[in-house]
């Protein structure tokens, strides 16, 4: 099956469908995020440094940088971004923006192959992204709406990213290397959104056969317990064929059911990734500690000296 793979100068992550799922962290994105954005335009990245280092330690195996700032001088900063990132992990990232420029600035200052996000089906989307990714060697987040919108009914959706992915072949891009974002709207104001999503999710894997990915949270927006409402969402969604996922791997419900999904879907072999990640280590001095066996080991072992 389709393998996307990804790279920083020192890691590949690879999304496909017998792969376990692969999570992007979302919280590089002055969106929303009023502090984040005044720091960011001012120069200081000590947020970003801290986000980076926070995301991957909770199990992010990418992470989506955005440099979104109004009136901010927006290549600039997201390749000091780009940069300051790679310094402090070494996982794969995601170049995020809708400014051309900024992309290419990112992209020009970045280590290994990237994944950009993104690329719709409007023309003059097209024909200023798809050159870029090739140009860098790089895989590309493909939006499934064009100049007509966002269609509701997803094989309208569907059409969009096929044409994304022939003309991305017409630029050299193999398929393997477009990651279709199917669209995800909240739940909340469209009652048959998940339904929608399953229903192309479904077409983008037999058909296309192209790897997806979508912005998690969108699901839940404007309800209650929310990370309730993405964690059911994105287990429904890996049943029908995505493979990733720009979402929060701080909210560890979510995390949690991303990775009992994977144990589900067999693609956690043994359950040797959930076993390391949620194994409950016994209280010092507890059979089974660590260094518990040795040490009584040593207590046995003096005492036996000291009769001889």
């Amino acid at each position: 099956m389709t393998d996307t793979v990804l790279s920083s100068a020192t890691r590949e992550v690879v999304i496909g469908f017998e792969r376990p799922f692969v999570m992007i962290g979302e919280r590089i994105n002055p969106t929303g995020r009023k502090i984040l954005a005044a720091e960011m335009a001012a120069g200081d990245y000590s947020r970003v440094e801290a986000d980076a280092r926070a995301q991957v330690a909770a199990g992010a195996h990418m992470l989506d940088v955005n440099a979104g700032i109004p009136l901010a001088d927006e290549p600039a900063i997201l390749a000091r971004a780009v940069q300051l990132v790679q310094s402090v992990t070494d996982v794969p990232l995601s170049i995020d923006s809708s400014i051309v420029a900024a992309l290419e600035a990112g992209l020009a200052v970045y280590k290994g192959k990237a994944l950009v996000n993104s690329v719709t089906g409007e023309e003059e989307r097209l024909e200023s992204v798809l050159p870029l990714v090739k140009k860098y060697g790089a895989a590309v987040v493909a939006i499934s709406n064009d100049e007509t919108g966002i269609s509701e009914d997803p094989d309208v959706r569907f059409e969009v990213a096929k044409k994304i992915v022939h003309r991305a072949a017409d630029h050299g891009i193999p398929a393997c290397d477009i990651v279709v974002d199917p669209l995800v709207m909240p739940i909340g104001a469209i009652n048959k959104a998940c339904v929608q999503v399953m229903h192309l999710l479904k077409r983008l894997r037999n058909e296309l056969k192209v790897n997806t990915t979508c912005g998690a949270s969108n699901i839940s927006f404007g309800l209650p317990a929310r990370e309730g409402i993405t964690a059911a969402f994105l287990i429904s969604a890996m049943g029908a064929g995505m493979t990733s996922a720009i979402m929060n791997p701080l909210h560890t419900e979510i995390v949690r059911a991303i990775m009992g999904a994977d144990v589900m879907m067999g693609h956690d072999p043994d359950c040797a990734r959930w076993i390391r990640r949620f194994r409950e280590v016994p209280a010092p001095g507890t059979p089974g500690a660590p260094g518990e066996g040795a040490a009584r080991g040593r207590r046995e072992g003096g005492h036996r000296r000291r009769v001889s």
